[in-house]
């Protein structure tokens, strides 16, 4: 049966916009890499295929969302480099690349940015508090939107049939903080704090219900922002409650500081927190106090994974700067999409969401297959601590 190419970008429209692109992508290496080289043209016979990608490319954690975005363009050069058809037309993917800025009105204005370019399938977004309100749009459009790093439960949970995600939940990485709390750190006395995002909030609130399950008591609650850069307030009312454990719910741009100026007042409570302070970033904002952090990633470590050695030197090859968190996850949510294009036979986006539920894949994070509501089957969660500064794997936890 021949497939549907309605959507399908001209030749001579896509090479000139692969040309503009790859001239922009040039001078936006960011994240302490070089520039990279200029995409490839499309061979005249093949039919251009966009998959999008959201992430913040601008603001505090924009080192985060050029590494999700490293990781996704990782994958397209090389399917494009391997050759892909699909019902024996040749295919040359484009990545859509798109900053949401982590904020949640940009983020659905890209959302529907993507929609209107026709993208087959996303990538994307990195915060919780912009896949959410975004999800609506991919869901109206019937496109799938597989988040890499998104891990409050509410994302899938809105019955959406076109939301997944290739990482843990918060439902799993709060209990797994809480336990490593109250089990190895035996803290009876926790103070919680988040950034009041959908994120740091959700992720907080999993880790107090788990922390009260077993008889520890939270004996502060405060919320800052996700903008915030002075904490000592904050800090001062916890110091006085005299808490065994600190648990921050945030990205490590605020993370980075909460964890330097707790060490300043002079507070020796261990400081827990997410995958979102979980980078060698927040080694470089806490300085010396980061030895005081204990942090959660929703998934395997790099160096756990059985192919993370082999992707950890492609990253570093192709963009001269170290993966800082879930490049990984962007590289397999590609190659996830186009597993579903090559079972559907197909470039559309309805028929590619149809084959998405059956995903059955074996990528460099490990294998891939979804619940019902577009959860991971099976997730983990790593500890880690930090060894002069960086991270180093503390405990893996099976979900």
């Amino acid at each position: 049966m021949r497939v549907k190419f309605a959507h399908a970008v001209t030749i001579a429209a896509a090479v000139a916009l692969l040309a503009a692109c790859s001239k922009k992508n040039d001078g936006e290496a960011g994240n302490g890499a070089s520039a990279v080289p200029a995409a490839a043209a499309p061979a005249s016979n093949a039919t251009v295929v966009r998959i999008g990608h959201a992430a913040p490319l601008t603001g505090g954690i924009a080192h985060l969302g050029k590494d999700n975005e490293n990781g996704a363009r990782l994958a397209v050069e090389e399917i494009n480099a391997q050759g892909l058809t699909i019902d024996g037309h040749r295919i040359q993917l484009e990545l859509d690349a798109q900053d949401d800025a982590a904020d949640p009105k940009t983020g659905t204005q890209v959302a529907q940015k993507l929609v209107d370019d026709h993208v087959v399938g996303v990538v994307g977004h990195l915060n919780s508090g912009v896949s959410i309100p975004a999800s609506k749009i991919y869901s109206d459009a019937g496109i799938v939107q597989i988040s890499p790093s998104s891990t409050n439960p509410s994302y899938t949970q809105q019955g959406f049939k076109t939301t997944y995600r290739v990482v843990a939940t918060d439902a799993q990485q709060g209990p797994a903080l809480a336990n490593y709390a109250t089990g190895a750190l035996h803290a009876k006395r926790v103070a919680v704090v988040d950034d009041a995002t959908a994120y740091g909030k959700g992720l907080a609130d999993e880790f107090a219900k788990t922390v009260e399950a077993s008889g520890a008591k939270v004996v502060a609650r405060e919320a800052t922002t996700d903008k915030a850069t002075d904490f000592r307030a904050i800090l001062t009312r916890i110091k006085s409650v005299q808490p065994d454990v600190i648990m921050y719910g945030g990205m490590d741009a605020t993370g980075g500081p909460f964890t330097k100026q707790a060490a300043a007042l002079g507070i020796r409570a261990k400081i827990l927190g997410g995958d979102g302070v979980c980078t060698d970033k927040v080694g470089e904002l806490a300085g010396t106090a980061v030895q005081n952090l204990v942090c959660s990633e929703a998934g395997l470590a790099l160096s756990k994974m059985d192919k993370g050695a082999d992707f950890e030197k492609k990253y570093e090859d192709r963009f001269h700067t170290p993966v800082q968190i879930y490049a990984p996850f962007t590289y397999d949510a590609v190659y996830v999409i186009v597993d579903a294009m090559k079972r559907a036979n197909s470039i559309d986006a309805p028929k590619v969401l149809a084959a998405m539920p059956s995903t059955d894949y074996n990528g460099v994070t490990g294998h891939i297959a979804f619940d019902d509501k577009g959860d991971l089957k099976e997730g983990a969660i790593t500890l880690y601590d930090f060894k002069d500064g960086k991270k180093a794997v503390l405990d893996v936890v099976k979900m």
